[in-house]
């Protein structure tokens, strides 16, 4: 009778029964959480090592140095120069040669420079010693004749030598050392030098004779015999100084040239046609 007001178990009512997990299982399962772990921490101190240099960077302190190197954020062509830094006006004739070329022809101005100095104090000093010692005191200050025109040479002092062609622009007027020389006609001394190129020792003299521009040259004078300088009036007939051979010459005489409204004239046809 007990046996059949037992209670019967269903299997509904029955509990159920874990299966046991394999060990494998298990650390599969863990494995996960521990990589999610790992990633986040990666992440983490990425976006730390990106941020915190800006922000030092950014709340650093306002009153720091400014440097020639940093520039305007907002525009990229401005220069931000250091408080220090004081405005020069430009100067252009400092410039100075940076080119091998330029440096070559600086140095050859220089040395040119140089020597034209160095030849203009000899020349003065030369100049300076032959004035002293030359006596013009035996010679007639004013030459013989009248008119607008007169010779050079005293008549009778001289031998005549080549005149223009081929390149030569004068007459020779031969004649011996420290034979004077007169202006043939008034005007003004253009130029007088100790050394005028090929010329040497001369004097230029421009003129006016009968309505006409009349430029005579005198050259090869003799060192220190000039009489008259730059700039100087002087008449008909003056002394203005002696014969030599000094620039490109062979022997003593006077290189006579005569320029007629600016053309070339052969200077002994004008001498007679004019010269009284």
């Amino acid at each position: 009778m007990a046996a059949d007001i037992e209670p019967t178990t269903t299997s509904e009512q029955t509990p159920k029964r874990r299966r046991p997990v394999a060990p494998r299982q298990v650390a599969r399962t863990m494995v996960k959480p521990m990589r999610s772990i790992v990633i986040f921490g990666a992440v983490g101190a990425l976006v730390a090592a990106v941020a915190l240099p800006a922000y030092a960077a950014s709340s650093g302190p306002v009153d720091a140095a400014t440097t020639l190197q940093q520039v305007a954020v907002d525009d990229a062509q401005s220069l931000v120069v250091a408080s220090a830094a004081t405005a020069s006006p430009l100067d252009r004739s400092t410039y100075g040669a940076t080119t091998p070329e330029e440096i070559a022809t600086k140095k050859a101005e220089e040395a040119a420079k140089a020597r034209a100095a160095a030849t203009a104090a000899a020349a003065a000093a030369s100049s300076g010693a032959s004035s002293r010692s030359f006596d013009v005191g035996n010679y007639a200050l004013v030459s013989p004749g009248s008119g607008e025109v007169r010779y050079p040479l005293p008549r009778g002092s001289y031998t005549q030598g080549r005149t223009i062609g081929g390149g030569h622009n004068g007459a020779d007027m031969l004649a011996p050392q420290g034979t004077p020389i007169y202006a043939a006609a008034a005007g003004v001394v253009r130029a007088s030098a100790e050394s005028i190129g090929g010329y040497g020792v001369a004097v230029m003299i421009d003129s006016v004779v009968g309505g006409q521009s009349v430029a005579t040259t005198y050259g090869h004078m003799t060192y220190g015999s000039r009489q008259v300088q730059a700039g100087q009036t002087v008449s008909a007939g003056q002394l203005i100084g002696f014969v030599g051979s000094t620039g490109r010459s062979t022997a003593n005489h006077l290189h006579f040239e005569v320029w007629v409204n600016g053309g070339l004239y052969e200077p002994y046809g004008w001498l007679a046609a004019n010269a009284g």
